[in-house]
């Protein structure tokens, strides 16, 4: 098995993850534009994303644990087919509720990427595993950052329905290249669905390490999506852009997503407690410079650049953690920490709109410190038992 992770393999899960992850968030640059098409307030159709990101830890949890006793290939097959399905409903919405709906399957149905982070960690050498995983990573976090700057630009220019055309049509390509070139693995579980689903019970139950991670990435994505949520309202608000300047602003995060392979060298070698130390410092510091930016673009950036750069050092070392333990259940392990890891995305998301509602943009920061300050705590309390 080790020897199928040749590079182009490798980076093939990259691209590909960041191909279908981006998905969940070409949504997030286009929520004015489909606030004034549907004549609704900024807080419901912050539901749309949230539907997004609640559908991804839905797949999460009843997609991703099939890694364990299904070939890697037919769950593609099918998972493609809703993919594109979903996609189609997006760009024919005809009432928010419709889109919102839609948007859960999208999400539900893009959380195909989480297969192929555990698949890098099961074909990696031991002394590999965080650069395989800070490689695939990175492919996915530049992913997530240019589909907020293409779809800012491409709903600018063409509405934010033709975005959901084209990232049909990319689904499409990437599903033919993804049977002629992925690997084909085998299942190593021999039990049924049900009990598959039900052993995920246990490995929470019995892994305090994977419950403090997923609880660690829960708060950390909460704040990032509160912040990349808010960011349109704010950019329109007080400065007057629209979604292709609050899409172009995902450049920035680039710095961060690269770091993230680097990170993942960095995390089999450093104490994974003192990674986890210097992200939240780094967060921390982050928030209180978006705080004094309410008016400075500048300031923005800067706190991008250094947000992007805590919160991937939190993700990776996270991940490096979990798939260290439980070889045999790396998928549902996987599942367990991405399933709080969403959730807390979708909760920041909400938190954020209304935040952003009632308190404006130094509420949004204000939120982003309290919940970088709970991550700090808990690994304060709990960072015997992170490793």
């Amino acid at each position: 098995m080790k020897n199928q992770l040749s590079n182009p393999v490798l980076y093939l899960m990259s691209i590909s993850a960041g191909l279908v992850v981006a998905n969940l968030y070409y949504n997030q640059p286009l929520l004015h534009q489909m606030a004034v098409d549907f004549e609704v307030s900024q807080a419901t159709v912050s539901n749309v994303a949230l539907a997004t990101q609640m559908g991804y830890a839905f797949g999460l949890l009843f997609i991703v644990p099939l890694g364990d006793m299904m070939a890697n290939k037919k769950i593609l097959k099918y998972d493609f087919l809703l993919m594109i399905i979903s996609l189609v409903a997006a760009a024919v919405s005809n009432s928010i509720f419709l889109l919102i709906l839609s948007s859960f399957f999208i999400g539900f149905s893009s959380a195909i990427p989480q297969l192929f982070v555990p698949m890098a960690a099961q074909l990696a050498s031991d002394e590999n595993r965080g650069r395989a995983i800070g490689i695939v990573m990175s492919g996915l976090l530049v992913g997530i950052l240019g589909s907020r700057v293409i779809s800012g630009l491409v709903g600018e220019q063409f509405g934010w329905r033709f975005m959901y055309y084209a990232a049909t049509a990319l689904m499409v390509l990437l599903y033919i290249l993804l049977q002629y070139k992925l690997p084909k693995l085998g299942p190593d579980y021999k039990g049924s669905y049900g009990s598959l689903l039900k052993s995920i019970g246990y490995y929470f139950k019995t892994e305090p390490s994977v419950r403090l991670a997923a609880l660690r990435g829960g708060l950390g994505f909460a704040g990032l999506s509160a912040f990349w949520t808010t960011l349109v309202f704010l950019l329109e608000d007080s400065f007057g852009y629209g979604s292709d300047v609050a899409g172009a602003f995902g450049l920035f995060g680039v710095v961060g997503a690269i770091a993230a392979a680097v990170v993942g060298k960095m995390s089999d070698k450093v104490s994974k407690n003192k990674l986890i130390f210097y992200a939240v410092v780094l967060m921390i510091v982050s928030w209180g410079i978006f705080y004094f930016s309410a008016t400075s673009i500048i300031g923005l950036i800067i706190g991008i650049i250094v947000v992007d750069l805590g919160f991937q050092a939190l993700h990776i070392t996270n991940q490096n953690i979990v798939f260290s333990k439980n070889p045999e259940a790396r998928n549902r392990v996987n599942t367990i920490y991405m399933v709080g890891f969403f959730v807390g995305g979708g909760l920041g998301t909400v938190l954020g709109a209304n935040a952003y509602e009632h308190f404006g943009w130094h509420g949004v920061a204000g939120l982003g410190i309290i919940l970088t300050a709970l991550i700090g705590l808990v690994h304060l309390i709990f960072r015997k038992q992170t490793v």
